[in-house]
């Protein structure tokens, strides 16, 4: 099983000074964060990708991966191409981060980048609810 996987945290989002809905404190991962179940993990990936369109104007899948996972720590050409056939949203296309579909994608798409393994299109949709239940 996965770090993410076993985290509740299929975006293997690193620990920071930031806390999401749905954060276990204190984390038993000393480098990633921990999540309460998967659904709220992906809650928190939603909304990274979110701030990254909101605050930081990244528009396309290319540019909020490439911030997401860094060249400097990670294949990003790679994770781009894997994302963009997997989820069928071309690299340099615009974005939403309010569109279920196009973001429901995406993050099932990154998430078996992650991990390896297929995300779980029912805890994918529960953390789209969440987050939209629950926005930053």
């Amino acid at each position: 099983m996965s770090r993410g996987v076993r985290n509740n945290n299929p975006g293997n989002i690193r620990r920071s000074a930031v806390k999401y809905r749905g954060e276990k404190h204190p984390s038993t991962d000393p480098a990633f964060k921990q999540f309460e179940s998967a659904a709220w993990g992906y809650r928190a990936m939603f909304v990274v990708l979110h701030t990254y369109w909101q605050r930081h104007g990244l528009k396309t899948l290319s540019e909020m991966i490439g911030r997401y996972a860094p060249p400097a720590e990670n294949a990003t050409d790679r994770y781009v191409a894997a994302v963009a056939r997997e989820s069928g949203i071309a690299a340099a296309q615009p974005l939403h981060t309010l569109d279920r579909t196009q973001m429901t994608a995406i993050v099932a798409a990154m998430s078996r980048v992650e991990n390896g393994v297929p995300a779980d299109p029912q805890e994918v949709a529960e953390g789209w609810e969440l987050f939209k239940k629950h926005k930053p």
